[in-house]
């Protein structure tokens, strides 16, 4: 299975996986699915900790270069996933985690959520 990460759940597999539930953390641990993050999460990250978000005290390329080491994938962000924003319902007003459905959605991945707003999105979502 092909899973894409959403940012909370990035932070927790990186730095609190003591914090994944129950059903996240086998799926991330699980060798036959590939794990896969936005370029996306990592500007949110950037922006957020930049504002001094207490949740967000990370260094982006620290992180990035640790879930290279772990074995994730990344995906950056393209045209098609900006044009598949036009379909979505406006559920969630976060720019980041509609745009994080959009591209599970471009890119046939399912997005592993721990928000159950996000998880309210039609198709590939899975809230964990």
């Amino acid at each position: 299975m092909r899973l894409l990460l959403d940012t909370h759940i990035v932070l927790s597999g990186a730095f609190e996986p003591e914090k994944l539930s129950r059903v996240a953390a086998p799926l991330i641990e699980n060798p036959d699915n590939e794990i896969v993050f936005s370029a996306l999460s990592r500007w949110e990250i950037a922006i957020k900790a930049g504002r001094g978000r207490d949740d967000f005290r990370i260094d982006a390329s620290v992180l990035r270069r640790n879930l290279f080491d772990n074995g994730y994938a990344e995906l950056g962000v393209t045209g098609a996933h900006a044009a598949a924003l036009v379909g979505l319902a406006p559920i969630h007003k976060d720019p980041f985690d509609r745009m994080l459905v959009a591209q599970a959605i471009v890119e046939g991945l399912t997005l592993l959520t721990s928000d159950p707003t996000v998880a309210k999105y039609p198709g590939p979502v899975r809230l964990v």
